[in-house]
């Protein structure tokens, strides 16, 4: 019972996995804040939306569209998360994973989308796997899904 209660609280590793779940919805913000207005304000939407201009895909402004509503409802799914956390609520380790794997899947998925609106194009381009690998998407499912399952700290803090 007493090694039980050494492990409760957010320590140990859960500490990186604080750090992850603070800083990631402030990147996403600033990604999402830096990549994509530039798309309304300078003209790139309305050729690219607009059927005969020389850039125009049926499918691109729908995908950006999409890619756009994702990445703000991430930016708010990773605030409830740092919510949960931090009010060590039952909940956080499943939630945690379900985000991270389905951040890992909507890339996929996003990734397999431009690869049918541009089939000529590499599906996977240097950001497209920057962001899967190097960024660390699957590495982050590959180490925390697991910690967060099996860890007895997990376990003893996320009690709420």
């Amino acid at each position: 019972m007493t090694k039980e209660k050494n492990l409760e609280g957010l320590g140990g590793w859960l500490i990186l996995v604080g750090i992850g779940v603070v800083l990631s919805p402030i990147r996403m913000a600033i990604e999402t804040c830096l990549t994509y207005p530039k798309l309304f304000t300078n003209g790139i939407w309305s050729l690219l939306a607009t059927a005969g201009t020389e850039v125009y895909n049926p499918f691109l402004a729908g995908i950006l569209i999409v890619e756009i509503i994702v990445n703000i409802a991430l930016v708010f799914a990773w605030i409830l998360l740092a919510y949960l956390f931090f009010s060590k609520k039952k909940i956080f380790p499943k939630c945690f994973i379900a985000i991270l794997l389905f951040n890992l899947i909507f890339i996929f998925m996003d990734a397999l989308a431009v690869k049918i609106a541009f089939p000529y194009e590499p599906m996977f381009d240097a950001q497209t796997s920057r962001e899967l690998v190097l960024v660390g998407r699957l590495i982050a499912v590959l180490i925390w899904a697991p910690y967060m399952l099996i860890s007895k700290r997990v376990k003893a803090t996320f009690v709420r």
